[in-house]
C-alpha cells in the first residue's frame, strides 16, 4: 500500500528526492503520523525523519538535520524525503512508513505498514 521511489546513485554532495505514494482508496495518509526509516547492509533499521498527520511537526535524526527535508501532500497520498548534501554513510536502504501516533515515532516498532524500499548509493 506504501510504494517508495526516487533511489538512485549519486555522488556526494549531491542530491535526491523519494517520494512515498500510498496506494487504495482504504489507505489515506492523512489519518498517519509518515516516518522515513533506512537500512545498511549489516546494520539496523534506523530512524530518519518523521512528520505529524497536519504537516505541522518535523523530527530528524542528529545524522541528516540541516541536509535532509520530509515533507508531505495529503491530497496527493504522498510523503517526500529532500536528501541534499549527500554523503557515502547515506548509502542504504530507504523506507517510508505509517504510524498511526498523530505525530509519528523515531522507533520502527510504532509502524504498522511499511513501503518495499528504494536503494539510494552515495558515491564518494
Amino acid at each position: 500500500q506504501l510504494q517508495a521511489s526516487g533511489g538512485g546513485l549519486v555522488q556526494a554532495g549531491g542530491s535526491l528526492r523519494l517520494s512515498c505514494a500510498a496506494s487504495g482508496r482504504a489507505f489515506s495518509i492523512s489519518r498517519y503520523g509518515m516516518g522515513w526509516f533506512r537500512q545498511a547492509p549489516g546494520k539496523e533499521r534506523e530512524f530518519v525523519a518523521v512528520i505529524s498527520r497536519s504537516g505541522g511537526s518535523t523530527k530528524y535524526a542528529d545524522s541528516v538535520k540541516g541536509r535532509f527535508t520530509i515533507s508531505r501532500d495529503n491530497a496527493k497520498n504522498t510523503v517526500y524525503l529532500q536528501m541534499n548534501s549527500l554523503k557515502p554513510e547515506d548509502t542504504a536502504v530507504y523506507y517510508c512508513a505509517a504510524d498511526q501516533d498523530l505525530y509519528g515515532s523515531v522507533s520502527p516498532n510504532s509502524y504498522d505498514s511499511w513501503g518495499q524500499g528504494t536503494q539510494v548509493t552515495v558515491s564518494s
